[in-house]
């Protein structure tokens, strides 16, 4: 991917873009592989409250994008950027150096205010910068690189994690990766943002079957990193120590699946939108029916894959649509229904084990009906 960057005149500002890829979705999920020795230490504490760590950054996301608009207006890319940046890497770290529920909690929130900055920009930007035949190759590795930051994520905070519960959060150093090339070659401009009224109506109709379709991918995605160690746990095929690697070995199929999505893009041609929605249903098919370990890996390997095709998809299509105003019109409002899905998936699921009466079934069901409703709204956006 290197040699493919010095080749482009513009390798600079596409590697310090990029860069912001590598801590964007999985920000919430990075300390997953921790969650259930969490819940160990705070076992006096609900299990709702210790789920909302991986979803609490997710709701602050959202309510930062809504004021993303004006904060394009206030500082520059580049400061903006960094600030965002700055905020992602302290609240991440501190949420380990403290011993009570809520201050956590308070911490997360503050990682999820750096998100909410930087997360627009990781492909809203490439819309800005970019000529619209580059859109689908840069949105493909902006979801490559989404995966490769959680291969690396999980699988340190998984090591760090059995050591102690404290040091997972440790992982959010890798800010620092993405702050050095964004302070060196971000532009020093501002996103102008023409016809607001006319680009925000038109975000609110045009661009809802795209938000809808966000909505549910990212809450089928992430039933997997919020239920997998438990789950796993409860089963007893797999042992503590191998949560973090088979969670990494699924990020990085959704590794691959992005830097391969221009390609099978190419190759799916009207087909691409069945891809994401059959995979997820394969892929929880196996995870729930199997019942041995070569279906868990393989159904994990497929809801990786199925991610690194699905996003970058339903971005590329929405920014398309968009143009150049996508950083500040499609992408805001596709943020915010990833991250809301993220934030409500805790919840969606403890409703349906609610209204069933079973709080001992899987999870993995509610991910299967999600896999239908996208399957079915995805037939909009193709």
């Amino acid at each position: 991917m290197y040699n493919i960057f010095k080749k482009h005149r513009r390798w600079r500002l596409m590697t310090a873009i990029l860069s912001l890829s590598l801590l964007t979705v999985m920000a919430g999920a990075a300390v997953a592989p921790a969650l259930n020795i969490i819940q160990e230490h705070f076992q006096n504490t609900s299990p709702g409250l210790v789920q909302m760590i991986i979803s609490i950054p997710a709701i602050f996301i959202a309510v930062t994008n809504l004021f993303f608009n004006k904060l394009c207006r206030i500082f520059t890319i580049r400061t903006l950027v960094i600030i965002g940046l700055i905020l992602y890497t302290a609240g991440g770290c501190l949420a380990g150096l403290v011993d009570n529920i809520y201050l956590v909690l308070i911490f997360r929130a503050i990682v999820g205010i750096g998100v909410g900055i930087i997360m627009p920009m990781s492909t809203g930007l490439i819309a800005f910068f970019f000529t619209r035949d580059k859109h689908s190759v840069l949105m493909g590795y902006s979801s490559a690189l989404n995966m490769l930051g959680g291969v690396i994520a999980t699988l340190i905070a998984g090591a760090l994690a059995m050591v102690s519960w404290r040091l997972s959060f440790l992982v959010y150093l890798l800010g620092f990766a993405a702050l050095i090339p964004c302070a060196l070659w971000m532009p020093r401009e501002f996103i102008k943002d023409e016809n607001k009224t006319e680009n925000l109506t038109f975000g609110r109709t045009a661009f809802a079957p795209y938000i809808i379709c966000m909505f549910l991918l990212m809450l089928t995605f992430f039933i997997y990193p919020s239920n997998f160690a438990i789950e796993t746990m409860r089963t007893g095929l797999f042992s503590q120590t191998a949560i973090g690697p088979i969670m990494a070995m699924m990020d990085l199929m959704g590794f691959a699946g992005g830097l391969l999505f221009s390609k099978i893009k190419s190759v799916a041609k009207t087909c691409g939108w069945l891809i994401a929605p059959s995979a997820f249903l394969i892929s929880y098919c196996l995870l729930l029916f199997t019942a041995c370990r070569p279906g868990i890996l393989l159904g994990s390997a497929m809801i990786g894959f199925a991610n690194g095709v699905g996003v970058p998809y339903i971005i590329s299509k929405a920014t398309a649509k968009a143009g150049k105003s996508a950083a500040t019109t499609v992408m805001p409002l596709l943020s915010m229904a990833l991250y809301l899905a993220q934030f409500f998936t805790p919840m969606i699921t403890t409703a349906v084990h609610t209204l069933i009466g079973n709080t001992e079934l899987s999870s993995y069901y509610v991910a299967l009906g999600s896999s239908l409703l996208l399957l079915l709204c995805s037939g909009r956006i193709r």
